[in-house]
Formats: C-alpha cells, sequence, structure tokens
C-alpha cells in the first residue's frame, strides 16, 4: 500500500536525523533557552528582515492554534474564519475548550475576504444587542488553506488592512507553509507576512520535522507574557531544544532564495502532486479543487476509485453524488519518485 493521504506519515529529513544525532549527548539549558533555539529563531527573524519579532517554538499546530488564539483574545471574544477553516472543521473544539469560539464565514474555495470580515465586524456593532453577543476580536486564516488554495498577495493585504481599521488581530496558520511558498501559483513571501500579520507560523510537521511549529509574533502587544500561555497549555517543552536542532537542519544555509532543505524539499512535493494532477486530469477526471500545492483533490467514477483503494491510500472527501467519490491525495517532502511514477501509471491504465 502507498500512502498519499496526509503529508505527516513518514518521520523526518534526513537533515534533521543527522543533527539530533550529532547533537544528542550535549547538555543545554531546557524550556527552549539553548542556543539552538535562539540560533534559529534569529534565522527566522532574518528570513523574515522582522528583527524585533518573538519567535516561539511549538510542538504542533493544534497547539500553537489554540494557545494563540486564547493568548490573543479577551474572554468575551471569538475569532473569524472560514468554514473550512482547520481551527473550525478539524480541531475537536479545541479553540472553544478555551472559552473562545470560532465564528465561522462561508468559504469560497477555502477563503474568506476582507469583504466578508467587514461586513461580520460591522453588523455586530451595529446590533442593539452586540454585548449579548460574541465580539470578533481576531481572523485566522490558513496558507495554504484546507482545501489547497492560496491567498494572494492582494488578497492577504486587503485583509491586513480590514483588520487594521476594525481593531483586529491577523493570524495565520502556516502548517504547510513550506509548500505554499513554493507554489507556482505563490506571489507571498515571508517578509509579507511578518509585515502583513500580527502572528503566524512556520510549520515544521509537515514540512520535513518530526514534530514542531516555529510561531512569529510581530505584534508588540502579543508579545507580553507569551511563554506563560504556552507553558498553560502544555506546550512548553522540556527538551525545548530538539525544536529549535529542527528548524535549524531544515533551514540550514538559506539565503532567502530557498534552497535550504525546508524550501527544496516541500517544492519538490509540489512537483509531484502537479504531476499527479495532469495525469488524473489526462484521464478526463473532474478537480473537486482547483489547487497549486501539494494537495490535490479529485472526483473519481466509484470504480477508479475502487481500483486505486486497493494499492493507495487516499482521504475520502465524501460522495458529490451516487456513482461518484471525491479523495484527497497529497505528497509530502519524503514521496519517493517510483511512488508517484507508480500513481501516475495506474492512472493511466484506468
Amino acid at each position: 500500500m502507498l500512502r498519499f493521504e496526509c503529508d505527516y506519515g513518514e518521520g523526518a529529513a534526513q537533515p534533521v536525523l543527522d543533527l539530533l544525532a550529532k547533537t544528542n549527548l550535549e547538555q543545554t539549558p531546557g524550556y527552549g533557552e539553548d542556543g539552538y533555539c535562539a540560533a534559529a529563531a534569529d534565522k527566522i527573524r532574518t528570513l523574515c528582515d522582522a528583527p524585533d519579532a518573538a519567535v516561539h517554538f511549538m510542538v504542533g499546530a493544534t497547539q500553537a492554534n489554540l494557545t494563540i488564539i486564547d493568548a490573543a483574545l479577551k474572554p468575551w471574544q471569538g475569532v473569524l474564519c472560514a468554514e473550512t477553516g482547520h481551527i473550525h472543521a478539524h480541531e475537536t473544539g479545541s479553540v472553544e475548550a478555551t472559552g473562545h469560539k470560532c465564528l465561522a464565514l462561508p468559504a469560497t474555495a477555502g477563503k474568506i475576504t476582507a469583504g466578508q470580515i467587514r461586513a461580520a465586524v460591522e453588523d455586530h456593532r451595529a446590533n442593539p444587542s452586540h454585548e449579548h453577543e460574541v465580539q470578533p476580536g481576531m481572523v485566522y486564516l490558513s496558507n495554504p488553506t484546507e482545501v489547497g488554495t492560496l491567498y494572494s498577495k492582494e488578497e492577504l493585504t486587503d485583509i491586513s488592512a480590514a483588520c487594521y481599521e476594525l481593531g483586529l488581530y491577523l493570524f495565520v496558520d502556516g502548517a504547510r507553509m513550506a509548500y505554499g511558498l513554493t507554489s507556482p501559483a505563490n506571489d507571498l513571501n515571508l517578509q509579507d507576512y511578518a509585515a502583513l500579520c500580527d502572528v503566524f507560523y512556520l510549520g515544521g510537521t509537515k514540512c520535513g520535522a518530526l514534530f514542531g511549529e516555529a510561531v512569529v509574533i510581530t505584534n508588540d502587544e502579543l508579545k507580553t507574557d507569551f511563554r506563560y500561555a504556552i507553558k498553560q497549555h502544555g506546550g512548553m517543552l522540556a527538551k525545548g531544544r530538539l525544536l529549535g536542532l529542527q528548524f535549524l537542519a531544515l533551514l540550514d544555509g538559506e539565503d532567502g532564495t530557498g534552497c535550504s532543505p525546508y524550501f527544496t524539499m516541500a517544492a519538490r512535493a509540489n512537483r509531484q502532486a502537479l504531476d499527479i494532477r495532469a495525469a488524473f486530469e489526462a484521464k478526463g477526471a473532474a478537480l473537486l479543487h482547483n489547487s497549486s500545492t501539494n494537495q490535490q483533490f479529485f472526483v473519481l467514477p466509484d470504480a477508479w476509485h475502487s481500483a486505486l483503494a486497493e494499492n493507495y491510500a487516499m482521504s475520502g472527501m465524501g460522495k458529490p453524488d451516487a456513482d461518484h467519490t471525491a479523495v484527497r491525495i497529497c505528497t509530502s517532502w519524503a514521496t519517493r519518485p517510483e511512488a508517484v511514477a507508480r500513481l501516475i501509471a495506474d492512472v493511466q491504465n484506468l
């Protein structure tokens, strides 16, 4: 069985394992206060051109999401997001468990707009009983989105401007940041994220690390006492150096041109995904979503789905009708060329 259902099925990239092994018996301070975490944070600040940013390392994306949101919002506030957003649809109410509601908006291709955000906040403020409702305090985006689509620089700039005008924090979930930044359809860079967002993170778990996300906070209001929030939410890893080490390995040699493993592995996964997409489209399969990243979504006749499911693990995305099954096929930083070639050949032979 070849597995194409997610981008976190393998362990870690070899540079990560090599650096972990090399430094295994070194003694360092705990809780992320070691030299490796400091060096990784400095590297990320340089790449973001954000020398004053606070950088914190957390174990996983759900933990990062709920910690950031809970630390930023007042008890009566909630977070605006797409109805397909990860915090709303895939995290078991973890944000709500902190006392903050996900205020979901209808999504188009997995995205929401500045106009929707303005309308939601203005409608809330115009309601004579607004103090009886959850107050929007933050906007959450994921880029790439849950359906593999990307916000453009223009879209993110418009959303950032709306958040600034309305007094909302803007938070971008970057669990798949590497795949987004290396997509042929992307026109954003890390400096744009640092300039336009109050807080975002570079994902590691899905991008070559064993585990870990690098949270970047650019808004001074959110920097104060953030480590208290990390600790309270169980995110302060005693062996914190394990997180910093992994980002040092993934970003080794990076000079802003995408030459480090973090970017080269993601770019390869995107190319593989688009090759798979081309094979399905040539065969006549319909697209469920128009993605240019490592996640691809197809609507398959049930006979095709049954045939492929014998040898390939795919994520089910429901049944659009009685005769078709929608699937997600996902490549990763570790997807082998021979696995892609075999899948493409089997698609051609359907």
